[in-house]
């Protein structure tokens, strides 16, 4: 049988790379090459970067009534489980390639193609003339002048997104960008060009123009030379990418040699705020289910738990029983297997396995307390993890794991639990645990964080407003209007003969 190929797609070609190169592209829970994907070139790239930029001259023109429309499409495909006019069915090619790319389980290959079809129903009603309109008002200093404010699109963006949820944050990258008016020059990760690729003949058959959505594929090894030479083409405008906070600052350092403005939505390090009076049978499923959804492998997974000393021990005791009721991969005949309920999946690769396996090693030399987890791995596999004590300092305290692991550690006062959730570079999400609202407010209000939940999982956030990180590891900007168009203000004198310096 004959792996799946993923060409590139500039200006509604579907084509090989210019110079015939390719990459395999390895499924993390078999090993096996599960795909072959197209590796741009040089020329490939500036391709794309003109087909945007050509397409960008009528794009920013069209109706904004025209591109909702072609988001409702897509969404209307997308949902249709039936094929579709040209022999598509999207839910079981999505939920084939991200299981098969990403070794994602059902519930996360399934979010892929829910998750995505509301997003696109949500960011089309969210585009309204009100939010892409701009207001107009009387010279302050001109007689009988007026000045118009417009928000207008700023050109061609580049747009990066990752594998973890790779459908979904590939529409994340693209969609505000191009409902703003904006085209777009799209690359994929190298661990899944397929599921991503997918988003093209979406778009094609929801009746998106050519050029408007561009795709490229790159190998791993020529990924930082490609992206340094697409930012430093002048006709491209903004940056946003979703990643670490590692590649995050190579994106950020390029972009700043050309003066050219990023969004950066990179890591989490989430904490969750467990005070005396919080429901703790609510609080553990919550603070389970936001660590191990996806084996730890999201922005917003929970990451550090601190809780007041009088619920601390009973938060510890329901934590561990409930994730000792999980296991990752399927261990047959494994005594620990009985009684499973819940599966994981592998990490992204094995050197990802390693790297949490190497934090959680270090806390134990540090003093730390292994409640729950076998400080092993099998692969890309590896056990869930519940380590207590852990202390500022240490790379499980001060680092994403992107794995299955939670760090407890208790607290003796609010204050101290705000001091130690507040002990991070991450800033993305986070959660407060407690049955007083008045109080929760005012809790919440010091925990620096882009959101807080109050009594809930740390992954949640309103589409309205998007993610946004407060700086550092975290990233900033946000997956908004205002950051994908420019406030261009026009000024109109009255007729009449004016007043100049040099002539009057």
């Amino acid at each position: 049988m004959s792996l799946p190929f993923t060409p590139l797609y500039i200006n509604g070609a579907y084509l090989p790379s210019s110079n015939g190169k390719t990459f395999n592209v390895i499924s993390p829970s078999t090993h096996q090459v599960v795909g072959i994907s197209a590796s741009a070139s040089s020329e490939d790239c500036q391709n794309a970067i003109l087909a945007a930029s050509n397409a960008f001259k009528t794009w920013e023109h069209t109706l904004l009534s025209e591109r909702r429309n072609i988001f409702i499409r897509a969404a209307e495909l997308l949902q249709s489980e039936a094929k579709s006019q040209k022999g598509r069915n999207y839910k079981d090619e999505i939920l084939s390639a991200v299981a098969e790319e990403t070794g994602a389980v059902p519930a996360m290959t399934n979010f892929n193609w829910s998750a995505s079809i509301g997003l696109l129903r949500d960011l089309a009603s969210l585009g309204n003339v009100g939010e892409l309109g701009g207001l107009s008002f009387p010279s302050e200093k001109i007689p009988g002048g007026s000045v118009a404010v417009e928000r207008r699109a700023m050109g061609v963006i580049f747009a990066i997104a990752p594998w973890n949820s790779p459908v979904n944050l590939t529409l994340r990258a693209i969609l505000i960008p191009i409902l703003c008016g904006n085209t777009v020059v799209f690359r994929s990760s190298e661990q899944s060009p397929r599921s991503q690729a997918i988003i093209c003949e979406l778009f094609e058959e929801a009746r998106l123009p050519p050029g408007v959505f561009n795709f490229i594929s790159t190998s791993r090894e020529s990924a930082p030379d490609l992206t340094a030479e697409i930012i430093a083409n002048p006709l491209v405008r903004k940056v946003n990418f979703t990643g670490s906070d590692r590649v995050g600052r190579a994106i950020a350092m390029e972009a700043a040699k050309h003066l050219k403005p990023c969004v950066l939505e990179l890591g989490g390090k989430a904490p969750v705020v467990v005070l005396n009076d919080a429901n703790i049978a609510e609080a553990a499923k919550a603070i389970v289910n936001g660590a191990f959804l996806h084996s730890g492998q999201i922005c917003m997974s929970t990451e550090r738990v601190i809780a007041e000393r009088g619920v601390y021990k009973s938060l510890c005791d329901a934590i561990c029983q409930l994730v000792r009721t999980i296991r990752s991969g399927d261990i047959p005949g494994s005594i620990q297997a009985v009684n499973t309920k819940v599966r994981l999946g592998p990490l992204f690769s094995e050197s990802s396995a390693q790297n949490v396996l190497d934090m959680l090693h270090e806390a134990k030399e540090a003093g730390a307390n292994m409640l729950v987890g076998d400080l092993t791995r099998r692969g890309a596999y590896i056990q869930p993890h519940v380590v207590a004590d852990v202390t500022p300092g240490l790379g499980l305290w001060d680092r994403e794991t992107f794995g299955p692991v939670i760090v407890l550690v208790a607290a003796d006062s609010v204050d101290e639990a705000v001091e130690l959730a507040n002990a991070s570079d991450y800033s993305l999400t986070a959660a407060l645990w407690t049955s007083n609202l008045y109080s929760a407010k005012d809790v919440a209000a010091r925990i620096h964080s882009g959101y807080v939940n109050i009594n809930g999982t740390t992954i949640y956030s309103e589409v309205a407003y998007g993610l946004v990180g407060l700086g550092g590891s975290s990233g900033y900007g946000r997956f908004s209007v205002n950051d994908f168009t420019d406030l261009r203000v026009i000024v109109t004198h009255p007729p009449g003969p004016a007043l100049y310096p040099l002539f009057n």
